[in-house]
C-alpha cells in the first residue's frame, strides 16, 4: 500500500493534468452541472484541508515554531515585495478599466490562507510553517488592502467590498479543519478507529486536489468565455506574476538565511493568491463591475491552478 501511494505521489502530476483538460471539456459541454459543482466546491475544499491538516502533527508543534526570521521573510514579500510587483505590472500594461483593476488588486494582493497549504505540502516545503502563519496572512491582508486601493489610487472602490467572505472563508475553510483534525489526532491515542481514520486521510489530499481542480474549472470556465477581450489583457499580467513571484518569495527567504524547506514555503506563499476567497468579494461590487471583475478573478484562478501543478515540481528541483 505505501509503494502505491509513493507512485500516486509521483505522478500526481499527470493526475492533476488530467483533471483540468477534464474539467474545460466538461465545463464547456455539460453547462447544465455548472450549479452542482459550483456547490461542492466548498465540500472538496474543506475535505482538501481536513486531509492535509491531519498529516501534519499539531501535537509536536510546539517543537516548530515560526521563527522571528521567517515571519519577517513571509512580511516582506507578500506584503511589501509583491505589492510593488503588482503596481509595476499594472503600470506596464497600462490598466485603466476600473473593473479590471479592482479584480487585479483583489487577486493578486491578497497571499492564499488556504490551498496554499496543501501545494507547500507536495511541493516539499513547510507546510507546518505555512499553516500557523495563515493567521498573520490573514489579519495582515485585511489591515492593508484598504492601504493598497488608496496607494493605487483607487480608495473610493474600497467602501463597495464587504470583508465578510474573508472571514467565513477562513473560518470554513481554516479553523474548522484545523480543529476537526486537531482533536481527531489528540484523541488517536485513545481510539483505534480514530487512529485508523488518521491513516486513510493520508490518501485524500491528491485525490481531492484534483476534485478542486476538477470543480473549480468546470464550474468557472464557462463565464470566463464570454469576456475575452478581458481575458486577453490579464493573462499576459498572470504569468509574468507567476514567473516572477515566486522568485520574490526565495530572495525574501535568502536574505534572512533561511534553509531550503523554508525558502519553497516562501516561494509557494509569494506566488499562490487568495482567488477562491476574494471571489465572493468581487459580488459586493456595483452591478456594472461584477461580471467583469469577477471574470479577472476566474481568470487568475485557471491560470494558477495551472501554475502550481508546475510549481510542486520546479520549485523542489530549483530550491534545494
Amino acid at each position: 500500500m505505501h509503494h502505491l501511494k509513493t507512485k500516486i505521489e509521483n505522478y500526481q502530476i499527470y493526475i492533476y493534468f488530467t483533471a483540468i483538460l477534464l474539467a474545460i471539456i466538461t465545463g464547456l459541454t455539460s453547462t447544465h452541472l455548472i450549479k452542482l459543482l459550483e456547490s461542492v466546491i466548498p465540500i472538496f475544499i474543506g475535505i482538501l484541508m481536513f486531509s492535509m491538516f491531519s498529516q501534519i502533527p499539531f501535537l509536536k508543534l510546539r517543537k516548530n515554531a515560526l521563527s522571528g526570521k521567517f515571519i519577517m521573510a513571509l512580511v516582506l514579500s507578500n506584503f511589501i515585495l509583491i505589492p510593488i510587483l503588482v503596481y509595476c505590472l499594472i503600470q506596464l500594461f497600462n490598466i485603466t478599466s476600473p473593473a479590471i483593476l479592482i479584480g487585479l488588486m483583489l487577486v493578486l494582493l491578497t497571499p492564499c490562507i488556504d490551498y496554499v497549504i496543501v501545494f507547500t505540502s507536495l511541493g516539499k516545503g513547510n507546510a507546518q510553517y505555512m499553516l500557523i502563519s495563515t493567521p498573520i496572512l490573514f489579519i495582515l491582508q485585511i489591515i492593508l488592502l484598504p492601504l493598497y486601493f488608496a496607494i493605487f489610487n483607487s480608495e473610493n472602490t474600497f467602501y463597495f467590498i464587504d470583508l465578510a467572505p474573508f472571514i467565513q472563508s477562513f473560518i470554513t475553510f481554516i479553523v474548522l479543519p484545523f480543529v476537526i483534525a486537531a482533536l481527531l489526532q489528540y484523541f488517536s491515542k485513545h481510539a483505534l478507529i480514530i487512529e485508523k481514520t488518521l491513516n486513510i486521510t493520508a490518501w485524500l489530499p491528491e485525490l481531492f486536489m484534483s476534485f478542486v481542480l476538477f470543480a473549480v474549472i468546470a464550474s468557472q470556465i464557462h463565464k470566463i468565455t464570454h469576456d475575452l477581450s478581458v481575458i486577453a489583457t490579464v493573462i499576459p499580467i498572470y504569468i509574468l506574476f507567476m514567473i516572477i513571484a515566486p522568485f520574490l518569495g526565495y530572495l525574501s527567504g535568502k536574505l534572512f538565511a533561511l534553509e531550503t524547506t523554508t525558502l519553497r514555503t516562501l516561494a509557494f506563499s509569494s506566488s499562490t493568491r487568495n482567488a477562491l476567497v476574494v471571489l465572493p468579494l468581487a459580488l459586493s461590487l456595483p452591478d456594472s463591475w461584477v461580471t467583469i471583475t469577477t471574470t479577472v478573478i476566474i481568470t487568475q484562478t485557471l491560470v494558477e491552478l495551472i501554475g502550481e501543478v508546475f510549481y510542486i515540481k520546479i520549485i523542489p528541483k530549483f530550491i534545494k
